[in-house]
């Protein structure tokens, strides 16, 4: 595993996600020793930058992740984010007072006396992002926080948010399937300004390592899994976007790979400074993603990439409509 630089922040080129092991977003929870020992096992096969958030649980990622990570924490790099008001609703809430409060409920949770990288989750129009931004630049001089991130953001936001606090790392949903911050500036503005991108999702929320049935959408559980309601999960969708799997095996086979190592090996080689967190519940999977950094693809190996793409047409939305209301647009 190699290192990759968020702004100034060292972080191994392969992050894990860590929202799945306690539920409510792509399925139940799994056991805790279970969650720990996946953690865990992530670190000792390289993984040094672990994600999580107040929201997911809530607040039971936070304190898992803090269980699992505290024998070496010094030896890792932890990520959260606050901005969602967790009152029932997706309501968003980043006013300073409450920043300054959580902000101290996640440093318990997470057992450390400093957050690494510390995001806001979605942006909370009510609030100027500059008053965002300054908070966040009084904990870093606090040493409560390291480096300030986004999520979601527009690149007008990124732009009026580093002019009052540098901010180290994006954090958008970009895959093979999603390629929205190819186009809308995001990734233009990270490059602009020295800022790294964080792909959440980068296995197309699951779909495009090809083990998901068609029908997968009718089994999901209301309660604990997004996706139940995203219109790309609907098996009519599942059907019409197969010929991706299809294309991502016949590429793989030829680079001795599956096509989740594609699409996470395709990411790597788009910028130096895009480092993905697929996230998993399981230690198989675990290992497959993290042996994507040895699938190393040509200048020729990505245009052909490319252009199977570009032949193909991604059906359904990567969220539903409430929630692509709090997706930044300038």
């Amino acid at each position: 595993m190699q290192s990759r630089k968020l702004g100034s922040l060292v972080v191994s080129e392969l992050g894990f996600g860590c929202m799945s092991t306690t539920g409510n977003q792509y399925g139940p929870p799994i056991d805790r020793s279970q969650g720990i020992r996946l953690i865990r096992d992530a670190y000792e096969r390289g993984v040094r930058f672990f994600d999580t958030a107040e929201v997911y649980g809530p607040y039971a990622n936070e304190e898992l992740v803090g269980e699992a990570l505290q024998p070496f924490r010094d030896e890792v790099i932890v990520a959260t984010k606050f901005g969602f008001a967790i009152d029932g609703t997706i309501a968003l809430d980043s006013r300073p007072e409450r920043i300054k409060k959580v902000v101290e409920e996640s440093l318990r949770r997470l057992r450390t006396d400093r957050i690494d990288l510390y995001y806001q989750h979605r942006v909370d129009l009510t609030v100027p992002i500059e008053d965002v931004a300054g908070t966040i630049k009084e904990l870093i001089q606090a040493g409560k926080v390291l480096h300030f991130g986004l999520s979601e953001p527009s690149p007008r936001t990124i732009r009026r948010a580093h002019a009052v606090q540098p901010v180290s790392a994006i954090q958008t949903e970009y895959s093979l399937m999603e390629r929205s911050v190819e186009h809308n500036g995001v990734l233009a503005a990270c490059e602009e300004l020295g800022i790294g991108f964080v792909p959440w999702g980068p296995l197309g929320q699951g779909f495009l390592p090809g083990k998901l049935a068609l029908n997968a959408q009718s089994n999901f559980d209301a309660k604990a899994d997004l996706r139940k309601h995203f219109t790309r999960f609907s098996a009519e969708a599942m059907k019409a976007n197969q010929p991706i799997i299809a294309f991502l095996k016949s590429f793989g086979e030829k680079k001795g790979a599956t096509p989740a190592q594609i699409g996470l090996a395709w990411l790597l080689a788009q910028k130096p400074w895009i480092v993905p967190i697929p996230g998993t519940t399981k230690q198989d999977h675990l290992r497959e993603n993290l042996h994507a950094v040895h699938v190393h693809l040509t200048p020729d190996d990505l245009r052909e990439i490319d252009a199977g793409m570009a032949k193909i047409t991604v059906h359904g939305g990567r969220l539903n409509e409430l929630q692509m209301t709090q997706i930044g647009k300038d």
